[in-house]
């Protein structure tokens, strides 16, 4: 099946959509789907574009499936050698003739004359990134990627995909991905990670009550356009069919993880002995993206408050706007520490650091987001302690595989680390929970083959 993706983020970018998006990108190619994706260069969390990408010009990147294991497509964009798909100058075949940026190349054959099944392109547009992300600069940053990717997704009718699938954020992009559809004869889907308008005006970003009918309007006639919506939780499903998505246009489509890549260790990770952390130490870890919609600052009054506590440690480990903020506010805490967000290959080590994964969010965030990094914390066996209203997708998905503590509130946010780092029969009992609930949930090949089972069906029917 020829898959079209549309969406802001792509690999190889290590937390949120980015790192969604392309590992269902890379595992669609190695089932033996021809994939394209058209996105904009790496920049997220940092809100800077990666070392060997240009924010202003338009590039693409091939890679063809080979008979090996499939290898994360992070890796893979990031080096251009990997199993499972190589580029294609260093498969068997090359091109069959030179692409251009924007993607006009249609066939993929190998010198032999065969053509080459399960392959992925990706198409990098220009995109402005501002160094301050503000609310104005923010849409400006969403309007430039919309508009630059416009062109190159109009390209792809020639392609002609079966499938148009568009991820949010953002829903700038849903224009071209419907004309695109519209046009080749393709059926859309619509795919919501984050309500992004809703939460820009619960957190007060946007304050405007025009701007707010006026976005409400927009964003209700442009998702009940496409075919199929699909979300990551089953309140935020609810939400879509508020916003007057046909029950029947509704899919339910989880976050996964990779509980072969994540997975309890059974000795001390080695980012202890790096960062001179005893093993009889308590960690307590935040690692993900720094954005407003976490309230991170309760991080940071939750520190300060158990700092009379011995043998309690806290790493922080991320980037985003909010770093400098919790990093201002922890600075004078020895027992806080700070590492760069890691690598994939280090993932597993760094999230077997935590005995107690730190969750906060924001209520005003409340079943508008569901944060990507929780299937990462379940799977590595480890309690999450959350800060979420009862009642939400975020707590139902906790309760019995860590503690829910009132968003905003440091201090029952302190109680629950220092309950858990004195009891460590609650934490393995709740860890084991977590671990279980990985597997039986949230498995990687099993979220993904029911998301290529469903794609099959969308677009056989008629």
């Amino acid at each position: 099946m020829r898959i079209l993706i549309h969406g802001l983020n792509f690999a190889p970018e290590l937390v949120g959509c980015g790192k969604t998006t392309g590992e269902m990108a890379e595992w669609l190619a190695a089932r033996g789907h021809e994939v394209r994706v058209v996105t904009a260069p790496p920049f997220n969390p940092e809100w800077r574009v990666a070392p060997g990408f240009s924010p202003w010009r338009y590039s693409r990147e091939d890679y063809v499936r080979q008979s090996q294991p499939r290898k994360a497509i992070r890796e893979l964009v990031a080096t251009g050698s990997r199993s499972g798909l190589r580029r294609s100058s260093e498969a068997r075949g090359q091109l069959a003739e030179p692409p251009d940026s924007t993607g006009e190349t249609t066939t993929s054959e190998t010198t032999t004359g065969e053509t080459t099944t399960g392959c992925l392109t990706v198409l990098r547009c220009p995109v402005w990134v501002p160094r301050q992300p503000s609310a104005v600069k923010r849409i400006l940053h969403l309007v430039s990627f919309a508009l630059a990717s416009f062109p190159v997704m109009l390209r792809q009718i020639r392609w002609r995909p079966e499938v148009v699938l568009v991820m949010e954020p953002t829903l700038f992009c849903v224009p071209a991905a419907l004309l695109t559809g519209r046009f080749c004869g393709a059926k859309s889907w619509l795919h919501v990670l984050d309500f992004e308008a809703d939460a820009g005006f619960e957190l007060g970003l946007l304050k405007s009550a025009a701007l707010k009918r006026a976005v409400g309007w927009a964003e209700k006639k442009s998702v009940s356009s496409f075919d199929r919506v699909s979300t990551i939780s089953e309140k935020m499903l609810a939400r879509l069919v508020q916003k007057g998505v046909a029950p029947s246009a509704c899919l339910f489509f989880p976050n996964w993880v990779d509980t072969d890549a994540i997975f309890p260790l059974e000795k001390p990770s080695a980012f202890r002995a790096e960062l001179g952390i005893s093993p009889n130490d308590t960690v307590a870890l935040y690692a993900g993206t720094m954005a407003r919609k976490q309230g991170l600052e309760v991080l940071a009054e939750a520190a300060c408050q158990l700092g009379g506590r011995a043998r309690l440690r806290f790493v922080f480990c991320g980037d985003g706007p909010g770093k400098s903020m919790l990093a201002t506010l922890t600075s004078h805490l020895p027992y806080v520490q700070w590492i760069p967000l890691q690598p994939f290959a280090r993932l597993n080590d760094l999230l077997n650091l935590a005995d107690i994964h730190l969750l906060p969010q924001k209520a005003d965030a409340a079943d508008l987001v569901m944060p990507s990094k929780l299937t990462g914390m379940l799977a590595s066996g480890r309690p999450v302690v959350a800060t979420s209203p009862p009642g939400t997708q975020l707590a139902q998905a906790v309760e019995g595989r860590g503690l829910v503590v009132e968003p905003g509130n440091a201090t029952a946010l302190a109680r629950a680390i220092e309950q858990l780092a004195e009891d460590s029969e609650l934490r393995e009992k709740l860890g084991r929970n977590a671990r279980q609930y990985a597997l039986s949930v949230l498995e990687k090949e099993s979220v993904l083959s029911r998301l290529d089972r469903e794609l099959l069906f969308f677009a056989a029917a008629g």
